[in-house]
């Protein structure tokens, strides 16, 4: 048996049988059939219902009168996200902005919810998590390329020599899998890191200096989402490019 959070005990206690037959009606038999959810899928739902949950919570306290502090903290992100993206995609980049918005806040949350005792950060906890949000990133700006450009979009692929097109095609492949590859691996390395680093320093020294490196996690955490938001938005220039 892994070892478990008491977050991700308490799931597999009762949810851990209907998991398991889940899988196994799709032919997948779990590692560990008593405790089939693992941490960082349980780390991701709890990200997921705190993040839907502050959402309805700002929503419905909207207010052009008196906006409160969250409602200002949400606004500030969100111009942030949306003039980035503006300046690098172009005036056409509004549409863009809720995805980013949401991957921004999800990788954050999942970045910081290692400094809360009990819990750990799902995207340094296992490279599936980062993973699963590069190829999230990766579909949506492919995605948005076919949109914008339809069936001219694979043209992209193959340079802007057509008598090389049979070389560049596989390098161009190459390149955007490298992408993946990339994002994930920034992420997770940086977020293992940060969080192997405070727990030694916890574990080793007392209470006062270590506080020094939960403000480096945090600074970590900051801009570990800021390179992948940022990433993401190149990518997208680059598939809703006009050119295309």
């Amino acid at each position: 048996m892994p070892e478990q959070l008491w977050f991700t005990a308490l799931l597999n206690q009762y949810l851990g049988g209907l998991v398991t037959a889940l899988m196994r009606a799709l032919h997948i038999e779990p590692k560990y059939p008593q405790a089939p959810i693992q941490n960082a899928v349980a780390m991701e739902l709890l990200v997921f219902v705190f993040l839907v949950t502050l959402f309805l919570l700002v929503r419905s306290r909207l207010s052009v009168d008196s906006p409160g502090a969250l409602q200002h903290i949400f606004e500030g992100a969100l111009g942030f996200v949306q003039g980035q993206s503006e300046e690098i995609i172009g005036h056409h980049s509004e549409g863009f902005t809720p995805f980013l918005m949401a991957l921004g806040l999800f990788i954050l949350t999942s970045n910081l919810l290692g400094l809360v005792p009990g819990f750990e950060s799902p995207t340094g906890a296992s490279p599936t998590v980062p993973l699963g949000c590069a190829i999230c990133a990766f579909f949506y700006y492919q995605v948005q390329g076919f949109k914008r450009s339809g069936i001219g979009y694979l043209k992209h692929f193959l340079g802007p020599v057509w008598w090389l097109s049979w070389l560049m095609l596989p390098i161009e492949l190459i390149s955007h899998a490298a992408r993946m590859l990339s994002l994930t691996i920034r992420l997770y390395a940086n977020m293992f890191a940060g969080d192997m680093v405070t727990l030694v320093f916890f574990s080793l020294v007392p209470l006062g200096i270590p506080v020094l490196f939960l403000g480096l996690h945090i600074g970590v955490s900051l801009l570990q989402t800021y390179i992948f938001v940022l990433l993401t938005t190149v990518y997208l220039q680059g598939a809703v490019a006009e050119e295309h």
